[in-house]
């Protein structure tokens, strides 16, 4: 079984930043793009941010400029930046291996998620 593991998230005030973390094993991130979706209550799961296996990045408008996503592959980890964060930020992020190289491959393998709660 594939397990990707999360974690970062937290409690945090409108304009403060967090950065979470996500370890895949190796058949999950060598060689695959990597994506970080959120889910608030009451609304459908979205993407976040994607990142290729090569490195090219893609974001939802509403986090441009303030959330940056990122991989290390001598760790298999991908990290989401997250600035300037806002109520509106507050759901489950969870991260997953795509199923290709490329960010708009569909996901495969997820992690459990981890909250991120934006509040003052």
């Amino acid at each position: 079984q594939v397990r990707l593991v999360e974690s970062g998230g937290g409690l945090v005030q409108p304009g403060e930043s967090l950065r979470l973390s996500c370890a895949a094993p190796d058949t999950a991130f060598s060689g695959r793009a990597m994506a970080w979706y959120r889910q608030a209550p009451g609304k459908e799961r979205e993407s976040v941010a994607a990142i290729s296996a090569s490195g090219a990045t893609d974001y939802v408008d509403s986090v441009k400029g303030r959330f940056t996503i990122s991989r290390d592959n001598t760790k298999n980890t991908v990290y989401l930046q997250m600035n300037s964060l806002k109520p509106e930020d507050t759901a489950v992020y969870s991260c997953a291996s795509l199923v290709g190289r490329s960010y708009l491959s569909p996901p495969q393998y997820w992690g459990q998620g981890t909250q991120v709660t934006v509040s003052s």
